[in-house]
């Protein structure tokens, strides 16, 4: 296994081996009809197959299609933090300087920034264009076609479509009652189908259970790459695991802006990487992945760290207030979260989707809807301001 791996890192930053064949000559020469091509035959065959990811609609498209002001809709759909990102943030975007030039390819201020508030050594990290670059980043230098990952199922669904793009397979191995992480069976999955990584969550997404220290060191002592994804750590009593990185050659601790610092639509994502893996991570990277502007607002929230902090603790007492008044409606089933969100099955005969689009077009209020193998009839509600929990709850006394 190891070996494999040490195989598969090296390509990702060397040329092609004497007598490989390249990407361009792995794809079927276009088919001809009387002197004609379609454009559709350039593409890896794989990925005529692919389906697309289905991101959640623009704030603007929304408003266009319910007949509302962008102002009147309450979006807790995707787990954005309302409170948007220390006023320090904006002043910095506001007088950026040089703008017209490309950006530091090492993001040298932010990983420093990173660096003094993780406690984790700088040469460990690596900032990409929101962690999901740096999840298909992982996979292009880490797997070979037909290589495998193992997913744990409900999660978030980056993992299995990234691993589509890079023409991987994927180990399923779903969670136990109460979405417990299944050991046993990612220990089996291993075993029999030799994955080059497992991916994990935790607090999970969409339901936000923690992934135990103890759960964590058993999967660690697996021949495999384990990725920890840790986008909502902030949100949890428990410390994040990115220190674990420099004694763990076989670890990944990704995190991410978007929730903990509201700077979502900014896009900036971090990780910790074991030494011997960084330096190909280097190597295959987009030169100029990070933005000026991504880089200046992330230095800009770290250095309002009471800020982050007090936003946290609102949206943590405002979700145990949603979760009391969720779990007083009839017709749901709120499940304990570590998270900036909860949630729901839809019980009682109630459809989820129904409640979803009641939800939108008569109240303006966005939530996420679930009708999977793993979370049939589910809906997720990220924790809003105050007055949205109060929204909703009106919204819901008035379908009772």
């Amino acid at each position: 296994m190891a070996a494999a791996l040490a195989g598969s890192l090296q390509r990702c930053g060397a040329a092609p081996a004497a007598g490989s064949r390249s990407v361009a000559t792995r794809v079927a020469a276009p088919e001809r009809a009387g002197g004609s091509m379609r454009a559709e035959d350039f593409v890896r065959p794989h990925l005529l197959k692919l389906k697309a990811y289905t991101p959640i609609e623009p704030f603007e498209i929304l408003a266009q299609r319910l007949g509302r002001d962008a102002k009147d809709i309450v979006k807790l759909d995707a787990n954005e933090n309302p409170y948007g990102p220390p006023p320090e943030v904006l002043a910095a975007l506001g007088s950026m300087a040089w703008p017209n030039i490309y950006p530091d390819p090492e993001s040298r201020r932010l990983r420093e920034a990173l660096a003094a508030w993780n406690n984790v050594p700088v040469e460990h990290l690596l900032v990409g264009c929101g962690a999901d670059e740096l999840i298909d980043l992982l996979m292009r230098c880490v797997l070979d076609e037909g290589d495998k990952i193992v997913d744990c199922p409900p999660t978030f669904t980056m993992y299995v479509f990234d691993a589509a793009v890079n023409n991987a397979g994927v180990v399923t191995v779903p969670r136990l009652d109460g979405f417990k992480i299944d050991v046993e069976g990612i220990k089996k999955a291993v075993a029999e189908h030799n994955p080059k990584v497992v991916f994990l969550t935790s607090p999970n997404n969409p339901d936000g259970s923690m992934l135990s220290t103890e759960e964590l060191r058993e999967i660690l002592e697996l021949p495999t790459l384990v990725v920890l994804d840790e986008a909502y750590i902030e949100f949890s009593e428990e410390p994040s695991k990115m220190g674990w990185v420099a004694d763990h050659p076989n670890l990944v601790v990704l995190r991410t802006f978007s929730k903990c610092a509201a700077l979502a639509g900014l896009r900036v994502g971090y990780g910790a990487f074991p030494l011997g893996l960084i330096q190909y991570l280097w190597r295959a990277k987009q030169p100029y992945n990070v933005s000026v502007a991504a880089e200046v607002a992330a230095v800009a929230a770290l250095s309002n760290l009471p800020y982050m902090e007090r936003v946290r603790d609102a949206l943590v007492a405002e979700r145990r207030r949603l979760f009391d008044a969720l779990a007083a409606v009839p017709y749901l089933q709120p499940f304990p979260s570590h998270s900036n969100f909860i949630l729901c099955k839809v019980a009682d005969g109630r459809d989820a989707r129904g409640l979803k689009d009641a939800l939108a077009q008569e109240h303006g209020i966005m939530v996420r809807h679930y009708a999977t193998q793993e979370l049939n009839n589910f809906i997720r509600i990220s924790v809003g301001l105050p007055e949205h929990t109060d929204r909703v709850m009106a919204a819901l006394a008035a379908m009772t």
